[in-house]
């Protein structure tokens, strides 16, 4: 959700970090337990790591906005704290951009590795953080094997947005009435489907608070919301209560996409660019029908 790409904007954009021997090692060095500490670590280690490797997901992984399968739900929680992580008796631990803070020191002197992803909000990034985390995890084929079905998911998209042979305006609102302009993961995904990013053309940069002037700004050929039917449940969900963001949806084409697939910069984005890319598809140029 918005609030967690600002707190890893914020603090972490720099490359990833790990510290370990053992995680070096790549294809033969594999470590034996696994703990993911928060939901970015978690999509990553599911997505890669052997499953029977993983030891632990994040406490996040029961949230609305996890896309983790009934193996990984199984599993024992871990959180950020060196106490929790120590007590799990992981070889390594994983960690979104937001990395362990604090706990770092505390995990060293307890001989467990770190792994801390990169920060990014584009298909660059994620390419990034699979061969991070693939490197780390003993993975590295499978990374590379990933990131090339990622190349060919990307080169169809970019195949059937010029057969549509029209460009079509897309208008992201999250569930608390936000947008996301230039910078942005949404704005990877639409740009990959074939659409231009409304909120981007009405002078939108990054993720933007909250304010249903937006529905005055723009005249979307489609409307993606997220976070409406799977996402945290606040007082200030302007997106759903505000009148104004209820007519832009009504009034327009709109779909749902998963806030699981796109919370953060990870394996999930290009199922997120797909699912526009389906909606697209099933329009029609204005002018024409």
């Amino acid at each position: 959700m918005l609030w967690v790409t600002r707190l890893l904007a914020a603090g972490f954009i720099s490359a990833c970090v790990w510290q370990t021997d053992a995680c070096a090692q790549g294809e033969g060095g594999a470590p034996a337990r696994i703990a993911s500490a928060d939901l970015c670590a978690d999509a990553w280690v599911i997505e890669l790591a052997s499953q029977d490797s993983v030891i632990a997901l994040s406490w996040q992984v029961d949230s609305p906005v996890s896309a983790a399968p009934g193996w990984a739900r199984a599993l024992p929680r871990a959180w950020g704290d060196a106490e929790r992580l120590i007590a799990l008796d992981p070889d390594l631990a994983v960690f979104g951009p937001g990395g362990p803070g604090r706990a770092l020191p505390v995990l060293d002197a307890s001989g467990i590795d770190t792994l801390t992803l990169p920060w990014g909000e584009d298909f660059a990034a994620i390419r990034a953080s699979a061969r991070t985390a693939g490197a780390a995890l003993g993975r590295e084929a499978g990374a590379e094997v990933w990131i090339a079905d990622l190349d060919a998911r990307l080169e169809a998209l970019s195949g059937r947005a010029e057969a549509r042979g029209w460009s079509p305006s897309v208008f992201y609102l999250s569930v608390t009435g936000g947008t996301a302009g230039d910078g942005t993961l949404i704005d990877a995904a639409i740009r990959a489907a074939g659409g231009r990013n409304a909120a981007s053309e009405a002078g939108a940069a990054g993720w933007t608070q909250s304010d249903a002037e937006w529905a005055l700004r723009v005249a979307p050929d489609l409307v993606v919301t997220s976070y409406f039917t799977d996402g945290y449940r606040t007082a200030g969900n302007a997106g759903q209560r505000h009148a104004a963001f209820r007519r832009l949806v009504e009034h327009h084409p709109s779909i749902e996409v998963p806030g699981a697939l796109w919370s953060c910069a990870g394996p999930g984005l290009i199922e997120a660019a797909e699912r526009i890319a389906d909606a697209l598809d099933e329009l029609t140029p204005e002018g024409e029908g």
